[in-house]
């Protein structure tokens, strides 16, 4: 019955826990996912994966290994939030408890001998047991705030022989005991703890010389223990809860931060997947260029209109422009591997075999509508994840402190106690006289105890200061001077994303000046090339010029491709070190 009792005492303690049960179950976890998400089977189409950049960047998402092992992050944050809500020395910290037992004097033979003062025989009357633990913790241990519910039931017969009778009545004392001890322990963020103590003995024995034979001895107990210098206050204790609840953001900006590049790092691979793929039209078009030259010129020497040592000429220029095609292919095909990598969970199958074709090309607008560099640097610190996280970081070492600052001041503990007995049971003949209040059973018993008609009351404080206090000043004094590292280390920081900013913005104006100096080369050597072309038909032209202009025209192409990827490339570098 006392056990349901404080049951329900525990739950009402912790609402949180309504099921009894449920705290001693193990969590479920979830396996991992090692195949690809459904979202990729519905882009692959005739062999093929067709993904315009939202595909891609949604593919990422759901398939990237690297996003996948980071999306833990959050979630060991939110277990640890929960573990420091219990309370505790920090995870890997040894810890130990002292469970004591207390005998019920005055009850029985060997009561009566421990209640005189004198030695007693193995009654098995309790005795007690502490632990100790080597804390390397720095600062305060936060008290267990979870309720520790502990029971202790013995049933046991002994016998012990007596040789003086004048006591026991016999020679050989035959007792049955029954012993219950319960406590419910809880510990408070203020520093202290409550402990609610609930002791019963059942004491029958063979001893004619016994007043209450058999006899029951209940007390119940409260204890108050409070930290007032060392250790005291809620702010204090509760730091460990507090930083893990500021983890749980810098997790959650962590992910971000990791979900952040991967969008930037799959926007650079598609950009470069489409650069390839336009690579290798531009080099099968300048193959097409080649072979029709190469059969003008066959024809101009068959009508005599050129000497036959034009032709090799022509020969090595398209075998030239065909292994630039080779070259091309690879290329892409390298870069198909590096976007599938980042897309796919699982590259085996159809659709690790699957050529990627992307749907969109790079676009550069008409006029760049950029802020001032000022504005970006403001904005990027409002919305960087890696700028969120160091703020969250020296929050909680600002918390952390607490736990070096606070052991300066002097250990003070107060306790108060306050203990409460009964004892009935049924009266012996052959024990003399009983007073009728002690006459009855458990009830009784329980009775004087909760009328406190036996009270006891207990107070005292433990004072305890350590000479020069070295360690703690030692602690206290490293600790705060990283906090001024960290303070430097936030400036420099902020400092450098101007920086950054800057460079980018440097870099997408001279990205944006370097293609529209390409399409323009593009542009006067197509009108070049024309030229040629026409000179060569009307018999004025050379081989070498037209192989020249030709030449020339590639490369201006090329330069655009590449002029027009390394825009995007410098676009995505600037939105993402503004935070975009």
């Amino acid at each position: 019955m006392r056990l349901v009792i404080l049951l329900l005492l525990a739950v009402a303690v912790s609402p949180a826990q309504i099921s009894i049960v449920k705290p001693y179950l193990a969590p479920d976890v979830p396996p991992v996912r090692m195949s690809n998400s459904d979202r990729t089977s519905a882009t692959l189409r005739g062999g093929m994966l067709y993904l315009s950049l939202q595909d891609a960047i949604a593919l990422a998402m759901d398939n990237n290994l690297d996003l996948a092992s980071e999306r833990y992050g959050p979630l060991l944050a939110e277990w640890a939030l929960k573990r420091a809500q219990a309370g505790g020395p920090i995870r890997g910290v040894p810890s130990a408890s002292a469970q004591v037992s207390s005998v019920n004097n005055g009850v029985g033979v060997n009561g009566s001998t421990a209640s005189a003062g004198l030695g007693g025989g193995g009654g098995g009357n309790g005795g007690g047991s502490s632990g100790n633990a080597s804390i390397q913790q720095i600062g305060a241990v936060t008290p267990n705030l979870d309720p520790i519910l502990q029971n202790s039931t013995t049933f046991s017969h002994l016998t012990q022989p007596l040789a003086n009778t004048v006591v026991s009545g016999t020679s050989a004392l035959v007792q049955a005991q029954h012993t219950y001890n319960t406590t419910l322990q809880l510990g408070l963020l203020s520093g202290g703890s409550v402990l609610l103590r609930d002791y019963e003995q059942y004491l029958k024995e063979n001893a004619p010389t016994d007043a209450l034979n058999p006899a029951l001895g209940p007390h119940v107990d409260v204890t108050v223990r409070q930290n007032l210098l060392r250790g005291f206050g809620a702010r204090l204790n509760g730091r460990s809860i507090e930083i893990a609840k500021l983890n749980i953001l810098a997790a959650n900006e962590s992910l971000r931060s990791q979900t952040l590049n991967l969008v930037a790092n799959v926007t650079n691979l598609y950009w470069d997947l489409v650069s390839a793929q336009d690579t290798v039209k531009l080099r099968q078009s300048a193959v097409e260029l080649a072979r029709k030259f190469r059969d003008d010129t066959d024809a101009k020497i068959k009508a005599g209109a050129l000497a036959p040592v034009e032709l090799p000429r022509a020969e090595v220029e398209l075998a030239s422009r065909e292994q630039d095609v080779l070259i091309a292919t690879t290329t892409l095909t390298q870069k198909q591997e590096a976007l599938r990598a980042a897309i796919l969970r699982d590259i085996d199958g159809p659709v690790g075999n699957a050529a990627i074709m992307p749907l969109d090309s790079i676009a550069v607008p008409s006029t760049e509508q950029l802020p001032a560099v000022r504005e970006l640097v403001s904005r990027a610190m409002s919305k960087r994840p890696d700028v969120a996280v160091t703020r969250l970081q020296s929050q909680a070492a600002e918390l952390a402190a607490l736990g070096t600052e606070n052991p300066l001041l002097p250990s003070v503990q107060v306790f108060a106690q306050a203990y409460n007995r009964g004892v009935a049971g049924q009266p012996q003949p052959s024990g003399g006289p009983v007073d009728p209040f002690f006459v009855g059973g458990y009830g009784t018993a329980l009775g004087q105890v909760f009328r406190r008609n036996f009270p006891s009351e207990s107070a005292g404080v433990s004072v305890s200061a350590t000479l020069n206090n070295r360690q703690a000043q030692g602690d206290y004094g490293a600790d705060q001077l990283q906090l001024r590292q960290s303070a430097i280390r936030g400036r420099r920081d902020a400092n450098q994303i101007a920086v950054e900013i800057s460079n980018q913005v440097i870099a997408l104006t001279q990205a944006r000046a370097r293609y529209s100096a390409a399409v323009e080369a593009r542009a006067l050597q197509e009108q070049l090339l024309t030229g040629e072309q026409q000179k060569f038909t009307f018999g004025k032209g050379t081989t070498s010029g037209i192989i020249l202009a030709q030449r020339a025209l590639v490369a201006a192409r090329v330069a655009e491709i590449t002029a027009l990827a390394t825009y995007a490339h410098a676009r995505v570098s600037l939105d993402q070190v503004s935070g975009l």
